[in-house]
């Protein structure tokens, strides 16, 4: 008679010897689901670690009317290196009120600064590969120059797989550079082997101090400029101030030290950034010429798959971003994004880009033109382009 062991084994009473009697083998079924199963496992495992470097912790792009706010600190008086308490500065008051208005204009333009337009909160994918990689200095920086369409480049270039950027300008060149390095690089998003990190901050370009201070961090840096024809420039820069204080005087009065005279005020920002050959001879101290790419803000409107391929080219990236990946939004009046990055839905930026310009006298734009004109012709010469602004 068969007796059964403990583990579920059965023996059979043979003479003179007792035979343990084998379970039967799996069916080759069962065999088969195992096998498919562990092949599916590492199949998902090998697709979730490709992908991590274009859903890890890199923020979401802005869609037109969403995305949460970057919430901003209130600012903290630091103590003098010699030990000295904190004070708060005061200016004297303004001589004349033109020069107030003055004031009142760099004010505004300068509190748009620190409130950059901040990125959606990263969805749960990009959450769950926070982890993923290593945070590193930005080897390529947009140093410019304002209102020449660098947070259109930066969007544009987040779309591809291997660029990695922070959404809101760090300031850490021209602000923050007492944070030192380290504060710095954990701003950056996280990047895996191969990804370039990226950063734009508008005013580097017309910061005496940042050519130097970028030079010491890294002297291979690769530095992009959007540059736009400098008196629609000064236009667009004068219409995003007056969009916060409607008060600011006129943008020919601001334009001219005397109206009489014709004299230009080189002192007011709007029309001192639009001098690229001044600012450019700094950088060029700090950096060869080949280091540093100049982007066409009007070609970026008109032909966006042909500046960004010039801007791959440049950073040594695979040329994925292609005409495919834009259309022309007639409201806007510049390209959008058919796709964002990690979305299905169309991105365009935000209502406080592609404001309409107010209308401004044509004798004071003529005269803007003489005094851009020789400026525009030295940049020409010293980045080898002309950009047909003249």
């Amino acid at each position: 008679m068969g007796q059964r062991l403990s583990g579920g084994r059965s023996c059979l009473d043979v003479p003179g010897r007792l035979i343990l009697q084998q379970p039967p083998p799996p069916p080759p079924v069962r065999r088969k689901l195992a096998l498919l199963f562990a092949m599916l496992c590492v199949w998902l495992y090998m697709f979730l670690y490709s992908c991590a470097g274009s859903c890890a912790a890199a923020p979401g792009l802005l869609l037109l009317g969403s995305g949460s706010r970057a919430s901003h600190p209130s600012p903290v008086l630091a103590t003098a290196p010699d030990g000295t308490p904190p004070r708060l500065q005061f200016r004297a008051p303004p001589a004349t009120p033109l020069a107030a208005g003055k004031e009142m204009a760099e004010g505004a333009a300068s509190r748009e600064e620190r409130s950059p337009e901040a990125p959606d909160s990263p969805s749960p994918i990009s959450s769950f590969f926070s982890g993923s990689g290593s945070k590193q200095l930005p080897q390529a920086i947009i140093i410019g120059v304002k209102k020449g369409g660098t947070r259109a480049l930066l969007e544009f270039l987040r779309v591809h797989p291997d660029v990695r950027a922070v959404g809101a300008e760090p300031h850490f060149f021209d602000r923050s550079y007492d944070k030192g390095l380290a504060w710095y690089r954990d701003l950056m998003p996280r990047t895996l082997e191969g990804q370039i990190t990226m950063e734009k901050t508008p005013s580097y370009f017309v910061t005496r101090e940042a050519p130097a201070r970028i030079s010491a961090m890294s002297k291979h840096t690769k530095l992009i400029v959007v540059v736009r024809d400098p008196v629609t420039r000064a236009i667009s820069d004068y219409t995003q101030t007056l969009s916060k204080r409607p008060d600011i005087p006129t943008f020919e009065s601001l334009t001219f030290k005397n109206r009489t005279t014709g004299l230009i005020d080189t002192s007011w920002s709007a029309i001192q950034i639009g001098i690229y050959a001044k600012h450019l001879e700094h950088w060029l101290r700090h950096f060869p010429i080949r280091q540093m790419l100049f982007v066409s803000g009007e070609r970026l409107i008109s032909d966006p798959a042909g500046e960004l391929g010039r801007v791959q080219d440049f950073l040594g990236l695979k040329r994925i971003i292609t005409d495919k990946h834009f259309y022309f939004n007639k409201t806007k009046g510049f390209p959008c994004l058919k796709k964002a990055e990690g979305s299905s839905r169309p991105h365009c930026l935000g209502k406080t880009k592609g404001r309409t310009h107010p209308e401004i006298d044509r004798e004071v734009v003529r005269r803007l033109r003489e005094f851009y004109r020789p400026f525009n012709l030295k940049f020409y010469q010293m980045t080898g382009h002309d950009f047909g602004w003249d």
